[in-house]
């Protein structure tokens, strides 16, 4: 039994095609996460459209990252009982992790932190920077905390453990996240992607941690695009009555985005189905 419009089971957004071959829990970037079906809608939808049952996870971001991973890895496992029992007539498929920027990064706290079962992790424009790089704003707070931090000690030296933590950082911080990695991490099989036009990506640190760990399964390619390509729509540019410079320039952008978003298409699919022809 096929599901293909978007239904929501168990907080999850879920697409069933009517040959299933593989699961895929995907987890978005941290401000596009609260609706992955939209924000990720033609990504997702090409993977159903290929045999794959997506189960997006959609979350609302903190500073408590390992909380958000066992969060979603819960609330995944409820949609993944009640898809099973539902549309898969209780039968066994093989599940991947997906996951875009912060997702990626709960993906691998997940697959370091929590008993679960993946045939592979695609981990796309992995982000791991610390609060005050990863959020807007983020150094402006950094920076107000740790004035009034010193300014609050020069009252508090008589009563040090009355002294308030006024640092920001997530949980884990990048260290830890990276000696967890490092130590723990349970997933043999996995695709680093990364883009040429990423300033924020930090997939390259994590491909040598990984490769220490599973020198033999683990697999990166860097492709055309930015930070925002697996968002990439495909729009259709409809120029007006008299095609002018603008109608060709916009049509030449928009040739642009949709090559960089079918490449990250083909490749992830090559990773997951390496028989199929293309």
């Amino acid at each position: 039994m096929a599901v293909t419009d978007w239904t929501e089971i168990a907080g999850n957004w879920v697409l069933v095609p009517s040959r299933p071959r593989a699961v895929i829990h995907f987890l978005g970037g941290a401000f596009v996460a609260t609706a992955p079906q939209l924000s990720y809608r033609s990504l997702l939808e090409y993977l159903a459209g290929q045999g794959f049952v997506i189960i997006a996870t959609p979350f609302v971001n903190t500073l408590d990252h390992t909380a958000i991973a066992r969060q979603v890895l819960a609330s995944f496992h409820r949609g993944l009982n009640e898809v099973r029992s539902r549309y898969l007539r209780q039968r066994y498929l093989p599940v991947y992790g997906l996951g875009h920027s912060m997702g990626s990064k709960l993906h691998l706290l997940i697959g370091s932190q929590f008993a679960q079962e993946r045939a592979g992790n695609i981990l796309i424009s992995f982000n791991n920077y610390s609060f005050r790089k990863a959020v807007p704003m983020g150094e402006q707070v950094y920076q107000f905390t740790s004035q009034l931090s010193q300014f609050a000690s020069q009252f508090m030296q008589l009563a040090p453990d009355l002294m308030p933590n006024l640092e920001v950082e997530f949980t884990p911080s990048p260290d830890e996240t990276n000696q967890m990695i490092a130590d723990s991490y349970q997933v043999q099989r996995n695709f680093l992607l990364k883009f040429t036009n990423d300033t924020i990506d930090q997939t390259r640190p994590l491909h040598d941690i990984l490769r220490v760990r599973y020198p033999e399964m683990t697999a990166v390619e860097i492709l055309p695009g930015n930070h925002l390509t697996p968002l990439g729509q495909d729009v259709k540019w409809q120029p007006g009555t008299a095609f002018t410079p603008f109608d060709a320039l916009g049509q030449f952008v928009n040739q642009s985005v949709n090559r960089d978003f079918y490449g990250l298409q083909t490749s992830i699919l090559r990773w997951l189905n390496p028989t199929a022809g293309f």
